[in-house]
């Protein structure tokens, strides 16, 4: 019991963890409404019930000081005497609810005449005191009550006021309908004036969450420091990354290129060398010469790419892709090879333009080298997938083979030109935009290579 029960608190605490902010503040404000509007009601309600008490014991202190101040012994008939009339003919009407009484506990009673032949229970009492009682008839009965000292009557006498209490009862009860539903109005308000306050309060993260996805598809480069304060300091930090990374991606890629121009023309001048050489040395020369010249395309290839990590506003395929399908239409058109191509609608994708010539360029470079008479190009849209589909009518490969193909500098036939570094680089491309390449045997008896992107911009 004592490990399951660290393991369940931990899953509470990861699962509030995760909560939205909104979430927090709105439930925050709950449990201060929850607790803050009862604890308040219940103050009031007690305040109100002790405040209209003591106000209707007081009336019931005043009548009884009036009856005081009126009562006398009678030394001739030996009786109680009260001849002061209190005004209020509820004292006069049997059962009224309305009472009064003086006795002395033994032969000296004088009562209202609202209370017939019943008698009131009598406390002693020198204070003044008042509380509730169940009178005639199942009344029920506030009253105000003491005792006092009457000469020349050696018993102290007994006095009381009593009265129904339900208009008291009815008024606190009707207080406190009101007093409930109006706070349970002020709660729905409040917590809809809080709701609004935190949607309000937490505008600006919404619109710096939409700006972050607007920077992730790549419709914008930086995110908008229109902000409040502590959030505009946060943007600007974000800025100032973004802004850093983005000079690193475009440094590395220039170095790439710088170093790939620099390389260029030694290799090119050690093949020279190498020619001049006897054949029989030559030929090791030029395998390794080969190899460094390969791994040194490759690596600069992937170096180029951007890919991975950067989110690029959209482009027009078709406009990107026309000059270099344009130019080797040519190519086909020389060798005497029909290029078909087939379209869907106009097609937008968040691709860097040189990586989806790079990659294009290679597939079709390779399906012109091998084919006998045509090739065709398809590209197709799926939702997000972008599908590019290249065959041609040549040879061919075999399963082994097309699983050799997009080995770096694997070559299937010597006699035909290339490094073989073509199919490589774009399989490092696919992969760099989580894409996949496929490589199956066409219905023409080619090569089919199949990529799929998941890069696709809608709206």
């Amino acid at each position: 019991m004592s490990q399951t029960k660290p393991a369940w608190r931990k899953q509470w605490i990861r699962r509030w963890a995760r909560r939205s902010i909104s979430m927090r503040l709105l439930l925050a404000a709950l449990v201060m409404v929850g607790v803050a509007l009862p604890l308040a009601g219940t103050l009031l309600s007690h305040h109100y019930h002790a405040s209209a008490t003591q106000a209707f014991d007081e009336r019931l202190a005043a009548t009884l000081n009036v009856i005081i101040a009126s009562v006398t012994y009678d030394r001739l008939t030996q009786q109680l005497v009260h001849d002061r009339a209190l005004g209020d003919p509820r004292f006069e009407s049997v059962y009224s609810g309305w009472y009064w009484q003086i006795t002395d506990g033994d032969q000296h009673t004088l009562a209202s005449r609202s209370l017939w032949d019943q008698r009131l229970p009598v406390i002693d009492n020198e204070n003044l005191n008042a509380r509730s009682l169940d009178g005639p008839r199942g009344q029920s009965l506030r009253v105000v009550e003491r005792d006092i000292i009457l000469a020349p009557l050696d018993a102290p006498l007994h006095i009381s006021v009593a009265a129904q209490d339900d208009t008291l009862v009815r008024d606190i009860r009707k207080f406190r309908h009101l007093l409930w539903g109006g706070l349970t109005g002020l709660g729905v308000v409040l917590l809809g004036v809080l709701a609004l306050q935190v949607r309000w309060g937490l505008a600006p993260l919404r619109r710096m969450h939409a700006n972050l996805h607007d920077v992730e598809q790549g419709r914008a480069e930086q995110l908008d420091t229109r902000l409040p304060e502590e959030l505009a300091t946060l943007a600007a930090s974000m800025n100032a990354v973004l802004a850093r990374d983005q000079r690193l991606i475009e440094r590395g890629r220039h170095t790439a290129g710088n170093l790939a121009h620099a390389l260029k023309t030694p290799l090119s001048v050690m093949r020279l060398q190498l020619r001049q050489l006897p054949e029989a040395n030559r030929r090791d020369w030029e395998v390794e010469l080969a190899r460094v010249d390969g791994a040194v395309r490759h690596h600069l290839a992937r170096a180029s790419a951007a890919g991975e990590g950067v989110r690029f506003a959209p482009i027009d395929l078709h406009t990107t892709l026309t000059p270099l399908i344009n130019g080797l239409a040519r190519l086909a058109q020389r060798r005497g090879i029909v290029l078909r191509q087939a379209w869907d609608q106009k097609i937008r994708v968040h691709m860097d333009e040189q990586d989806i010539q790079e990659l294009v360029g290679n597939l079709m470079d390779n399906a012109l080298r091998w084919a006998h008479s045509e090739v065709q190009l398809n590209v197709k849209v799926n939702e997000q997938q972008l599908t590019l589909t290249i065959s041609d009518n040549g040879p061919g490969m075999s399963e082994v083979e097309c699983q050799q193909a997009v080995q770096r500098g694997r070559r299937l036939d010597e006699q035909r030109s290339g490094s073989g570094l073509g199919l490589a680089i774009v399989t490092d491309l696919v992969a760099l935009y989580n894409g996949q390449m496929q490589l199956t045997r066409a219905s023409t008896g080619g090569l089919k290579v199949v990529v799929e992107l998941p890069v696709v911009a809608h709206g």
